[in-house]
């Protein structure tokens, strides 16, 4: 799917760079850091979602003691 980014002028110069330098693409560059990148966005911002619902009481929750009885992990 055909996608459009918008790039400040430093940072298109240094994916030129190293375009050039590694006969590589930009696009192939803009590939590997969106997918080495995406993991991390993920656990960020769905994280954050979960905090705010467990903030508004719409996430059920446990207590590590509950938890750790439960498992077996305080015998």
């Amino acid at each position: 799917m055909p996608t459009s980014v918008r790039l400040d002028t430093e940072l298109e110069k240094r994916l030129d760079l190293l375009a050039e330098k590694t006969g590589r693409t930009k696009a192939y560059y803009l590939r590997e850091i969106i997918e080495r990148g995406i993991a991390e966005m993920e656990d960020y911002y769905l994280a954050a979602d979960v905090l705010e619902r467990v903030r508004k009481g719409q996430e059920k929750t446990h207590s590590a003691a509950k938890v750790r009885k439960e498992l077996g992990l305080d015998d």
